[in-house]
């Protein structure tokens, strides 16, 4: 066993106050931000006022974001807010998000520079890995350890292993992150990191924006990650600076002799933009080399692909198009701040000319929730993250998952394909 540490051993080491920690081992750990949303987060106050809890650790380190079915869709989501609401103003917990305020939790937390590389956050909400981008551990927990974290500011993980990600070469046109986690996803299986932590490294990486690094940690999770996670660079640290956040990020690097369960090299000019077929993420294949699949709906948006060079690429594709008769191209910025820079750049009105149809930031249609749920028989090709059976809506309903591009492409022509076809 060498004495070297990943990235993600040093991270949790620092937590945990401990010189080295090693995997399987089981440490307690210091949360820096613990978040919940309104699917999840009435479930962690409802147990704080089960224990008879009064006190949160810090009430600037818990985060609560209304973005699942709000605007608010129906009576128990309208009572879920108010819950959220009531606890956010008996903590004094500043950072509480609904109405205009409010974007996808994974988008708004780092836009605001609520987490820093360096940190240790905990969220429940399984795509909490989104923040391993900037440098951060970062990973899914239920609302009863979450209740636990905002209560004593700490909580207990098991180190992870390390698998280590490897993405050479210069990539092919259209081919962006979203292709390359789909396509590392499809070689290894939706269980093929199960409880470890993916590391994605290598100059293929390192010549990805943060909005495609983002998206890549986003869907670690689909491969049974613990956390996904990239050492921060100037990018990142520019993208910090742009926050205007004035705490110091803490930086991390994984020692040459850090210890891998298995290194995993990946030459990224092989691959074209992948699409996942029904029902799961590992399903993936190329998008040349599929028969003529028909589409009724198209989805641009969510935690994984609704930041603004998500919308520049949806928009470069639906500039003087329209969108098939056949299809409802829906499209969800990711937080008000990304709506008002797609609106700047003229965006907005290049997706109402098409005929698509313009959402509030929200998760929307993702996870079945609303503005965009499926079907029976209806097949929808979407930026999300999951595709799993009744995903977005009836259980005989399909989706697909693909890039912004190919989302885009498929729209205008009413089945699945690239821009090549366009």
């Amino acid at each position: 066993m060498g004495m070297g540490m990943t990235i993600t051993e040093k991270i949790i080491a620092t937590h945990a106050h401990k010189e080295r920690v090693a995997p399987g081992e089981l440490v307690q750990v210091k949360v820096d931000l613990a978040l919940a949303n309104d699917i999840t987060a009435p479930l962690s106050i409802k147990e704080l006022e089960k224990y008879g809890i009064e006190k949160i650790f810090d009430p600037r380190r818990v985060v609560l974001v209304a973005d699942h079915n709000t605007p608010c869709k129906d009576i128990p989501s309208a009572q879920n807010v108010k819950l959220m609401r009531d606890f956010a103003r008996k903590h004094g917990i500043p950072y509480f998000f609904e109405g205009g305020t409010v974007g996808i939790e994974h988008v708004l937390l780092p836009e605001l520079g609520l987490v820093l590389p360096g940190d240790l956050v905990v969220g429940a909400d399984s795509h909490t890995c989104t923040y391993g981008a900037l440098g951060a551990f970062s990973t899914g927990m239920g609302s009863t350890d979450i209740a636990a974290a905002w209560a004593l500011g700490e909580t207990w993980l098991k180190v992870p292993e390390s698998l280590k990600f490897v993405y050479e070469g210069e990539r092919r046109p259209f081919v962006t992150g979203k292709d390359f986690i789909l396509f590392t996803i499809g070689q290894i299986g939706v269980d093929g990191a199960r409880y470890c932590a993916m590391e994605f490294t290598g100059s293929a990486i390192a010549a990805l924006s943060m909005d495609e690094r983002f998206t890549m940690a986003n869907m670690a999770i689909e491969a049974g990650a613990k956390n996904g996670i990239m050492a921060a660079d100037e990018k990142t640290l520019s993208y910090v600076r742009a926050t205007g956040v004035t705490r110091e990020p803490k930086l991390y690097f994984s020692d040459p002799e850090a210890t891998y369960r298995q290194v995993f090299t990946i030459d990224v000019s092989q691959i074209e933009p992948q699409v996942a077929l029904p029902h799961l993420p590992e399903n993936v294949r190329s998008v040349g080399s599929l028969p003529r699949i028909e589409i009724q709906q198209a989805v641009i948006g969510s935690c994984t692909n609704g930041r603004i060079e998500d919308l520049r690429m949806a928009a470069s594709i639906l500039r003087g198009q329209k969108v098939h008769p056949g299809v409802r191209l829906l499209i969800f910025p990711g937080s008000p701040r990304v709506l008002l820079e797609a609106e700047k750049e003229g965006l907005l009105r290049i997706f109402l000319e098409a005929g698509a149809v313009l959402a509030p930031p929200s998760c929307g249609p993702c996870l079945g929730g609303h503005l965009g749920v499926l079907a029976e028989g209806e097949r929808c090709i979407s930026t999300t993250n999951r595709n799993f059976v009744g995903r977005m809506g009836h259980v005989k309903s399909e989706v697909y998952l693909a890039n912004p591009y190919v989302a885009a492409s498929s729209a205008i022509l009413g089945y699945i394909a690239g821009p090549d076809r366009l």
